[in-house]
């Protein structure tokens, strides 16, 4: 069997596959991509039996078949390879060649009979939404998914959908992120949270055009197709939290803040927090927000930036961390804070989206 395309088309797909491949296996054909190759066309698979990839791309095929080859290992000579440059695949024995000009490479290949295959079973929702909405919830929230926490339920994304409302939620305890589009049709109510990894190579594979992609979802996976790139995830069997529960219903204090000021404020004042608590505190009082820090070595640092508020003076303290995430993923010139009092959470909006807002929990100081 032998193979030829150019690099530039072989790298894409072969990336995508080796980004969802770990370098670190229990089993050693969970570190290979599947190859097929049939009608002039070659897909390459993998799994870390969470999530899948199926890519494709156009290719000169002797013969149809199939064999394995290390993922991460393929996409480094790939990508160490000239631009322009024509790669060629073939099979001999027990070995896998790939030349490109005078470079010649022999890689290990497994059999393709061990290669898992992700029984996922019927997909019984379908939703369609355009790739640069999708890209932005999730480029909105997802920072505030939980890492490796033991309520697992929060180490994904959740994802609510009812009628033509999608809508996103991520937290991991301390922070929360909430934001909702509008989708093509409406759809029956559904909730599923699918996992950071899922989450993460989704946005990777969105692209940044208007066009329509549908998203599949059935009772344990969520499948993401776009032409040449099909993502399966599992999905979190868990009950997420009330989020509803957390927001605030109203808040005595709305402070409108350019966006630029405050990112920049917050980027100095954390220099000198603390390194481990990362708290900074907050003074409202009327015409100004002071923003000071502290850290053991008896250094400070304090910021103050011109306000129209003209209430009541309050101090709060928050990880300066949280707030910087949520005033970056903000895309508005301007940020609404809104506050209550010093032992309730915080919210950032958009001043130009009503729909998304993120809630910071108070720390003590």
């Amino acid at each position: 069997m032998r193979i030829q395309l150019e690099r530039e088309i072989l790298l894409k797909p072969v990336g995508m596959v080796a980004s969802v491949v770990e370098r670190r296996q229990t089993l050693p054909i969970l570190a290979y991509t599947l190859i097929k190759t049939l009608d002039g066309k070659i897909s390459f698979t993998g799994t870390d039996l969470e999530v899948e990839v199926l890519a494709t791309a156009p290719a000169v095929v002797d013969e149809p078949g199939e064999f394995t080859l290390p993922a991460r290992k393929l996409f480094d000579i790939c990508r160490a390879l000239p631009a322009g440059a024509l790669v060629g695949l073939s099979k001999q024995g027990d070995k896998v060649i790939l030349k490109s000009g005078k470079s010649r490479f022999s890689l290990s290949t497994l059999s393709s009979a061990e290669f898992p295959i992700v029984e996922v079973g019927q997909f019984e929702h379908r939703v369609g939404i355009d790739q640069v909405l999708f890209k932005n919830v999730i480029e909105r929230t997802a920072f505030c998914m939980a890492q490796q926490d033991v309520r697992y339920y929060l180490n994904g994304l959740y994802v609510e959908i009812d009628g033509k409302r999608l809508r996103a939620v991520a937290t991991d305890g301390h922070r929360m992120a909430i934001t909702e589009c509008v989708i093509d049709a409406a759809v029956k109510p559904l909730q599923v949270i699918v996992p950071r990894k899922g989450i993460l190579e989704i946005s990777r594979l969105l692209a940044s055009e208007s066009t329509p992609i549908h998203l599949e979802i059935g009772l344990n996976h969520v499948r993401v197709g776009t032409a040449e790139v099909t993502l399966t995830s599992k999905l979190i069997d868990g009950k997420f939290p009330d989020y509803t529960k957390v927001v605030p219903s109203s808040q005595s204090k709305l402070i409108r803040l350019d966006k630029q000021i405050l990112k920049d404020a917050l980027t100095r004042a954390a220099i000198l927090a603390n390194e481990k608590y990362r708290g900074v505190r907050l003074s409202l009082e009327p015409g100004s927000l002071r923003i000071s820090a502290h850290n053991p070595e008896q250094e400070e640092a304090v910021e103050e930036i011109e306000t129209t508020y003209s209430g009541d003076a309050m101090e709060i303290g928050f990880n300066v961390t949280y707030l910087l995430d949520a005033t970056n993923a903000i895309t508005s010139s301007e940020v609404v804070l809104g506050l209550n009092d010093p032992n309730s959470s915080c919210t950032l909006r958009p001043s130009d989206d009503p729909h998304t807002q993120y809630i910071v929990m108070p720390m003590r100081l």
